[in-house]
């Protein structure tokens, strides 16, 4: 099967940059309007906001199967090409769209595992959390723009493909049989060096990530927490990046399914994180997926003749998951255990 580039960077390099406008526009009206005074997130407010930012992603979904839909059969590049059917393409953009935002925001729980432990670790004050997430979202932001920009190169090869969905199958099964086990931030060697190189001060001192004591810069704890969000995230991104990368070949998909699952981490994480154990078999659930994804990538893709139809990976991801979700309710945690 021949693989057409349905959104070559020469032409909508325009579209990226009008993205990367509107999510600036986003970020800058969440911390300048809605987020100006540092307080603590509440439940209902974390609900809407999660619902804003899934509805806003639905939106764009449904905006790019239009424009798709319109675009394609005024694009004589693509109309030239025997069989290609514009309505078919457009709605295999939004079905690819749908699954890598699935995908994503199914892998960012294990965000959310993180950042309960190094906001405790730390004892980070509910107040000051939402801005080391908003933060963290933007250094996300340009790392993960990185990492599919060089995906999008490498995965041309497709020796790298199988490389990838062997690395996605081997992570999987890591994370199907490892123990679940706490996190030592003191022991991560970028804040060993960051340490070094730089005073740090032991207490707080406000929303500030930096403050100035006798003439010299002092970094805060809130500053090494979102060191270490930041590191994580970079962890995280070398599964998700590749893992999406198994279900579309288009970077403009990758990176904006990337962005909007993003773009909601941080209400997912006030809305989830006091309830984050209920879901105890959920990382199950993301183990299966990540292994899925990379038998589709190393095996399945070839033998379906180029690719697997993306309703069939839309519906077992969906699958998977929600049965771990309603799986660990079913069968909660013992006391014990979560002791």
């Amino acid at each position: 099967m021949m693989t057409v580039e349905l959104f070559p960077f020469v032409e909508y390099w325009w579209f990226y940059a009008a993205f990367v406008g509107f999510v600036l526009f986003l970020l800058a009206l969440d911390l300048g309007v809605f987020h100006r005074q540092a307080h603590e997130v509440s439940f209902r407010e974390a609900t809407i906001w999660s619902i804003v930012w899934v509805a806003l992603a639905l939106a764009f979904n449904l905006l790019l199967y239009r424009y798709a839909l319109w675009k394609f059969a005024q694009d004589a590049r693509l109309m030239s090409i025997p069989g290609f059917d514009p309505q078919a393409a457009a709605w295999q953009t939004a079905l690819e769209f749908l699954t890598g935002y699935i995908v994503e925001k199914s892998l960012s729980v294990d965000n959310i595992f993180v950042f309960v432990l190094v906001f405790s670790y730390f004892a980070i004050p509910a107040k000051y959390q939402h801005r080391i997430l908003f933060y963290g979202i933007i250094g996300a932001l340009v790392f993960r723009a990185i990492f599919i920009a060089l995906g999008a190169v490498l995965l041309q090869y497709h020796w790298i493909v199988v490389l990838f969905g062997l690395f996605l199958i081997f992570t999987g099964i890591k994370m199907l049989f490892a123990p679940d086990k706490g996190i030592d931030p003191s022991g991560n060697p970028i804040i060993k060096l960051f340490r070094r190189l730089f005073p740090i001060t032991p207490e707080f001192h406000g929303q500030s990530f930096f403050v100035k004591l006798n003439g010299v810069w002092h970094a805060t704890p809130l500053f090494i927490a979102l060191l270490f969000v930041e590191t994580s995230d970079i962890i995280f991104a070398v599964d998700s990046v590749p893992a999406i990368y198994a279900l579309t070949d288009e970077p403009l998909i990758v990176f904006t399914s990337n962005v909007f699952a993003i773009l909601g981490l941080r209400a997912m994480y006030f809305l989830l994180a006091g309830a984050v154990d209920k879901f105890h078999l959920l990382r199950y659930g993301l183990a299966a997926v990540l292994i899925f994804v990379g038998l589709k990538m190393a095996w399945l893709n070839d033998f379906y003749g180029g690719k697997l139809p993306i309703q069939w990976s839309l519906g077992i991801i969906l699958a998977v998951i929600v049965a771990s979700v309603g799986l660990s309710l079913a069968f909660p945690k013992r006391r014990a255990d979560e002791a």
